[in-house]
């Protein structure tokens, strides 16, 4: 085995066997307690370094095996190598069970659950006086013997040191299994995870239970190295230690426990002349290495030491890539009357459509239509409240992420969800698996000459990644990341794949080859669904089209019939079923020009999306910004109130460049942003989110807050009430309210109207109104274009992160360039 070769391994075994022959018998127990610390530190380490789980109660398992062995050798005399697979499965019984339960929460529920394991056993220890001796604890445990010859202090460290060995070489194999790349998937993104058909709680038991074994192991040989254990050896500080060691150490490193339990076992005999001082030391030694080292020694001495190899990709084998991936036969996908409500909301109402094999199926609508929540209920992520999702006769409504991706149904996500921390190889090795772990032990880490790694070189060929496989998946630009998870998906061998917004911050030769990608795998006999808000790209590759809006079916059928459908374009464009009062004939800006926005180029991480933004806004005006969903008018309005800073381009503001000013400098000068969602808190009354929104105001009266209520009688009469017991609509104006009270020279609306009721539609166009006509200045985005040129003087299009058309509103109400921004077309 190459584990078993590896020369750092060896020459650690080496100098600790030669340490234990010649060691004085107090270093030699010194060398005994860190070999011990060093295995309970590899089981922390699966739990921590492979699935990210913290428990700060594994001195529990490690008092539960000391226990059993102290009890079972003192009490009943039994021989203690029959103790030890005793207290390896009470620990591992335990350790279940626990995690069974504390594995449901995380964060800081999962570590307050651990720590009261730990105090359990503690004081169960105290209190089970004829079992474990209570304070007193139990002594004359006797040393291992065997075939009758005691191992004595000397036989018990070299013992010690072959068994830290031997847990140092199954993490190694852990780590490279199929049991490793589950468990490093769930850490990364437990929902991408999901849905590439692994049980996240099965997996992150499974870790569970070996480090708690692990730990019993650990503390059956401190019983029998100390020949005495009392409550007092197992304390809660014990368990931070164990902690420390992985942390301090560096997570999932292979040897990272072994520098830290030198650390936190050495450092206190170094500096044993200030004993009293322990916890400081300990706490400025985390301290350092947290702020130098964050990775712990091992990874930083790993990032300093180590590179990476620059894997040349392997040659794809001469076959159809979608032939390895597809299963045999084709099966339809059909939804009937899917459903679900989340409290009095019904996100998605009566759905019914379906997808066909070797075609193309798009699912549109406007913001808040429910896409995204079909597919999250398709997929299992949400749990159906009525109808029925059937892939063949298999109906698959309710049922698990991971069941339902084991089933045939892969997806990708509208911001892609890798495993940033696992190379582009291991990404698609973790699909391949479809969510079976294996064997523990088997090598899953496949060489560029394996089955395995052409397989995935193959499937990434296909769908045009030329990258290096050993490359991380967090270090790839966007498109590439695009399409690692396409692949990654298609690693599943679905029969159906979804696909969530795929073109996003893609440019336009990108999606090009996305287009031409979608169709080659629709072509090869998968059915593809696709969410996309980019019109043109669904019209030219959908063979048929389902419209959500308000969480309903509103039509189906081939592209020219959706995209000629009134009822569609209603939808999109806000229809003319609700009254908004244009502003009176004769009106002209005064030309004072208070926002002034020049080349704006920003977007996240790698991913464009403004391209060259030029607007203007006069004093008084009330300017919309349009666009189908995708085309970047929320991260323009993100960028001018500096929630998102611009790569490029200015932004003046009154004269002033607040291009890089941060978000509270620019609300600060009267630039005020209502964001998207309302984002009122919704644990403070109605009267303290208005009084919030003029914390910047130094004149601020509170007989204003008084006078904001009566202007929005909506919200007057529950001004005492939590504003997250508002409903959207009194939500809506609450959020203006505030945003007014600032006192803006020019305020910022992104979406007001998503998500409210019709009735209030009309309303809140009217506030607009009467807020324009008052002389406000505003700059409006709004998925409701018929009603937002209703009361606009003026207006742009957006397309793709750029400026498309712009001009009067009562001209763009009328040009056609105007629908073919929100449904595509020539």
């Amino acid at each position: 085995m190459k584990t078993l070769r590896d020369p750092v391994l060896l020459g650690l075994v080496a100098v600790a066997l030669i340490y234990a022959a010649i060691a004085n018998p107090y270093y030699l127990f010194l060398l005994t307690l860190g070999a011990l610390t060093v295995i309970v530190g590899i089981g922390l380490n699966v739990l921590i370094g492979l699935t990210g789980q913290i428990s700060f109660g594994h001195v529990g398992f490690y008092a539960l095996g000391a226990y059993v062995t102290a009890a079972m050798t003192t009490k009943l005399g039994i021989d203690f190598w029959w103790t030890l697979p005793v207290a390896a499965v009470v620990t591992a019984v335990v350790g279940g069970l626990l995690g069974l339960v504390a594995l449901r929460v995380s964060g800081p529920y999962l570590a307050m659950v651990t720590i009261a394991f730990g105090f359990v056993v503690e004081f169960t220890a105290v209190e089970w006086e004829s079992v474990t001796g209570g304070q007193n604890g139990l002594m004359n445990i006797p040393y291992p013997a065997i075939a009758g010859w005691s191992l004595g202090e000397r036989g018990i460290s070299v013992v010690a040191v072959l068994l830290m060995a031997a847990a140092l070489v199954m993490y190694k194999r852990i780590a490279q299994s199929g049991w490793g790349l589950a468990m490093r998937a769930v850490r990364d993104s437990e929902i991408a995870a999901g849905a590439l058909g692994v049980d996240p709680l099965r997996v992150r038991t499974l870790a569970f239970i070996v480090s708690a074994v692990l730990a019993g192991i650990a503390g059956s040989f401190f019983a029998s190295a100390t020949t005495f254990v009392a409550p007092s050896t197992f304390t809660f500080f014990q368990s931070i230690l164990f902690v420390l060691v992985v942390v301090i150490g560096g997570a999932e490193r292979t040897y990272g426990p072994v520098i830290g339990a030198a650390l936190v076992v050495g450092l206190p005999e170094l500096l044993s002349d200030f004993a009293e001082y322990r916890i400081l030391m300990f706490g400025t030694l985390l301290l350092l290495v947290l702020l130098f080292a964050p990775t712990g020694v091992a990874g930083a001495l790993a990032a300093r030491f180590q590179r990476r190899a620059a894997e040349e990709p392997a040659a794809a084998p001469a076959v159809a890539a979608l032939s390895a991936a597809a299963d045999a036969g084709p099966q339809t996908l059909e939804l009937a009357d899917l459903g679900i409500t989340f409290g009095g909301l019904r996100a998605v109402s009566a759905v019914s459509a379906r997808v066909a094999t070797g075609k193309v199926t798009s699912i549109i609508g406007p913001n808040g239509a429910g896409k995204t929540t079909l597919l999250n209920l398709i997929c299992g992520f949400y749990r159906p409240t009525a109808g029925s999702v059937r892939l063949g006769a298999t109906d698959l409504a309710g049922r698990p992420a991971h069941v339902v991706a084991r089933a045939g149904i892969a997806r990708t996500f509208q911001t892609p969800q890798l495993f940033e921390g696992m190379t582009v190889l291991e990404n698609l090795l973790v699909a391949m698996q479809r969510g079976e772990l294996g064997s523990p032990l088997a090598d899953l880490a496949a060489s560029p000459t394996s089955p395995e790694a052409q397989q995935a070189r193959a499937l990434l060929d296909y769908v045009g990644y030329h990258g290096s496989t050993a490359r991380l998946a967090g270090e790839l630009p966007h498109i590439d990341k695009r399409l690692l998870e396409i692949a990654r998906a298609l690693a599943l061998r679905p029969r159906i794949l979804m696909l969530d917004e795929p073109a996003a911050g893609l440019n336009h030769s990108d999606k090009q080859a996305l287009a031409t990608l979608l169709e080659r795998i629709a072509a090869a006999g998968l059915a593809v669904v696709l969410i996309e808000h980019d019109m043109s790209l669904v019209m030219s590759i959908s063979h048929h089209i389902v419209v959500l809006d308000a969480g309903t079916c509103l039509a189906q059928g081939a592209p020219e019939a959706v995209r000629n459908d009134k009822a569609v374009v209603a939808a999109y464009l806000g229809g003319t079923q609700y009254a908004a009062r244009p502003r009176a004939a004769g009106w002209k800006a005064a030309g004072d020009r208070i926002l002034s926005i020049d080349a704006l180029n920003a977007g996240y991480g790698a991913a464009k999306v403004l391209h060259g933004i030029d607007v203007a806004l006069d004093s008084g005006e009330l300017v919309a910004v349009l666009g189908a969903n995708g085309a970047g008018k929320s991260t323009l309005m993100r960028a001018l109130s500096g929630l998102l800073r611009p790569v490029g381009g200015k932004i003046l503001f009154a004269g002033a460049d607040i291009t890089t000013l941060a978000a509270h400098r620019v609300a600060g000068r009267g630039l005020v942003l209502v964001p998207e969602g309302r984002q009122v808190f919704p644990e403070l009354s109605v009267i303290d989110n208005l009084q919030l929104g003029a914390y910047a105001r130094r004149d601020f009266d509170r007989a204003e807050v008084d006078a904001m209520l009566a202007r929005f009688p909506s919200i007057e009469r529950r001004k005492h009430n939590r504003a997250g017991l508002l409903s959207g609509g009194e939500q809506q104006m609450l959020a203006i309210a505030r945003g007014l009270i600032a006192k803006p020279r020019v305020l910022l609306l992104d979406e007001p109207s998503l998500g409210l009721a019709p009735a209030l539609i009309g309303e809140l166009f009217q506030v607009l109104a009467d807020l324009r006509d008052q002389g406000m200045t505003l700059l409006l985005v709004d998925q409701m274009a018929t009603l937002a040129l209703a009361v606009a003087d003026r207006g742009y299009v957006m397309d793709s992160g750029a400026i498309v058309h712009a001009g009067p509103a009562a001209e763009l109400r009328d040009d056609p360039a105007l629908e073919r921004a929100y449904l595509g077309g020539g």
